[in-house]
């Protein structure tokens, strides 16, 4: 069966509070915080979708920036992950470096 969703890792950089305040609030309702600014999603395309259209309306083009990365599933048995423990959930990090 073919996988239906992506995952995705979603960075920002927003000088102001209350904007990034909202956006880590609707990043929540998608994906698990593993950073002040980092968000790892596992999202169906509806889902996808969903979230730039939440964030277009929230983000100031002209001083925000966001960025998506798309990992393939060949990918992220690769992932490392270095120091304090985060809540991972079902993230597929395969080694820790001490």
């Amino acid at each position: 069966m073919a996988k239906t969703t992506q995952f995705v890792l979603v960075c920002y950089d927003i000088p102001d509070d209350r904007r990034r305040t909202k956006v880590m609030q609707t990043l929540l309702d998608f994906g698990r915080r593993v950073q002040y600014s980092v968000f790892e999603c596992d999202l169906k395309a509806k889902d996808l979708d969903r979230l730039l259209k939440k964030l277009g309306r929230l983000v100031d083009k002209t001083e925000d920036s966001v960025r998506f990365y798309f990992l393939c599933e060949s990918c992220l048995p690769k992932a490392l992950a270095m120091g304090a423990e985060t809540e991972m959930g079902d993230a597929r990090v395969v080694a820790r470096i001490l």
